[in-house]
């Protein structure tokens, strides 16, 4: 009864300072360092197409190195990463690209859908975590995301870490440039998660936010 107590009490104190504690992380170069590590999810299809289109605009010789998080089977993005890379510096091997099994896969049933997306966390917790606990090396400075399901197993791995003290990416989260009235899926389940939520319409922007996950308009991204 009391290691139940304590217990409940630790995981309340827990989620308290997680999120109801002001971040005071800055992703900025500036803050103590030259440059900032970066994760980007290819979610396939639009989906990476938009988030590459993000990252082409940025100095790589800032945010470096580079991983690119891949869907399983989605060679496409993978070449697209690879282009993008020797477009924006040739011959350059500041980047890495990690394959990660799909949470759910096309036309799958939804009651095998559980299995694999647990299976997807698991990997997750393999490159996020792992790393983190045996060396204290943290998997980048900043994670960005923009759907679709399978980007929710890296920012619940990603909280994962901060429950436990652990090094953890920020979460900005980008919502697609299609979604003008409504948030996807995707971005309804991470929208209390992110440390950064931006939309591309300003109808999106009077979505009422949870947690930190408050909608941010800049206008159009990609």
């Amino acid at each position: 009864m009391l290691l139940s107590l304590i217990a409940s009490l630790f995981v309340l104190y827990r989620l308290y300072t997680i999120f109801c504690t002001p971040h005071t992380s800055n992703l900025r170069k500036g803050s103590g360092q030259s440059t900032r590590s970066l994760a980007v999810f290819l979610g396939s299809g639009g989906h990476t197409t938009e988030a590459l289109a993000l990252v082409s605009s940025l100095d790589f010789n800032k945010y470096s190195p580079r991983t690119y998080i891949i869907s399983e089977g989605d060679s496409l993005s993978a070449k697209k990463a690879i282009a993008l890379e020797n477009l924006k510096k040739p011959g350059n091997t500041e980047y890495r690209l990690l394959t990660m099994p799909r949470a759910r896969r096309v036309h799958q049933s939804l009651a095998s859908t559980p299995f694999t997306a647990l299976y997807s966390l698991v990997w997750t917790l393999r490159f996020m975590t792992l790393p983190a606990i045996l060396s204290k090396q943290k998997f980048a400075d900043a994670l960005v995301i923009n759907g679709p399901g399978t980007c929710v197993a890296l920012v619940l791995v990603a909280y994962f870490n901060r429950f436990w003290w652990l090094e953890s990416p920020r979460i900005i989260y980008v919502e697609s440039f299609a979604r003008v009235n409504s948030l996807s899926l995707s971005g309804k389940l991470v929208q209390p998660l992110a440390d950064r939520f931006l939309v591309q319409w300003p109808t999106l922007a009077q979505t009422d936010g949870l947690g930190m996950g408050t909608p941010h308009y800049r206008g159009w991204l990609v």
